[in-house]
């Protein structure tokens, strides 16, 4: 139920850090997915993947790993999310769904300009894919401008069943309301100084907000905007080391799935 990792897996400083010295660029999916739960698929952001890319990256990887994709940047630039619905679907045709089972959360991360508008952010929601080859889609946003805070945007997201992103962030708000069946979150703390990225204290804190997270809970500990707590129901929780210092992020990520083992 909990699958932690980190984004994207072709980082130079990792070579003989995370990677083994010698081991080929081409190997290393092949390796980190057998050293974490999940990945966050950053690429797609800048420029479409290739249908062959993804038809690779999920045989190399385990049968239970899972993929998180970001979104196009064209689609969340867009001046009017409500009217991205053919970059949408250009999207998903582009080969995203390749990944087959191993497709997890859709990611669609907002500029840090990018202010709430209720109605525009509704058209947005409403335009994103249910279902894709027969299985549910899951979809996650991830806001980074304050007018987000506020009681609409979490009642938005419910209705639509769509994930906000819990950010441990210095730079952008941290939301800490569950709105969909999963929980997802991006933890950029990191600092070089720790081998671990974040203090053993603060892992251990983060283990216990997921294992809560995922039986249905909400820790008491992250403010939220909407104090009504969501329905409680097991649910899948994705955690990504993100950002800080992203040396450290694979060794943040396997210290904080040692802690998650059931």
């Amino acid at each position: 139920m909990i699958r932690v990792g980190i984004g994207g897996w072709t980082y130079e400083p990792w070579r003989g850090s995370f990677y083994p010295d010698g081991l080929k660029h081409a190997e290393e999916l092949r390796y980190a997915s057998r050293r974490l739960t999940t990945i966050e698929i950053n690429g797609t952001f800048y420029r479409a993947q290739s249908a062959a890319s993804f038809k690779k990256w999920r045989d190399e990887t385990p049968d239970d790993f899972v993929f998180s994709v970001k979104g196009h940047r064209a689609i969340v630039n867009s001046r009017k999310l409500a009217e991205a619905g053919e970059k949408i679907d250009w999207f998903f045709k582009s080969g995203v769904l390749e990944l087959g089972e191993k497709l997890g959360p859709v990611l669609w991360q907002l500029a840090p300009f990018k202010k709430f508008d209720r109605e525009d952010l509704a058209g947005f929601l409403g335009l994103l894919p249910r279902a894709a080859n027969g299985r549910a889609l899951m979809h996650v946003l991830e806001v980074r401008h304050e007018s987000f805070l506020v009681p609409d945007c979490i009642a938005l997201l419910r209705a639509h069943n769509v994930a906000v992103v819990h950010a441990d962030s210095d730079d952008y708000p941290m939301i800490a309301d569950v709105t969909a069946d999963f929980v997802y979150g991006r933890l950029q703390r990191t600092v070089e100084d720790i081998e671990t990225g974040y203090s053993t204290a603060d892992l251990d804190l983060w283990a216990k907000r997921a294992r809560l997270w995922a039986i249905g809970g909400t820790p008491e500990d992250l403010n939220r905007i909407d104090k009504n707590a969501a329905a409680k129901a097991k649910r899948p929780v994705f955690i990504y080391m993100i950002a800080g210092a992203k040396t450290r992020a694979p060794a943040a990520a396997q210290a904080l799935i040692e802690r998650v083992k059931v």
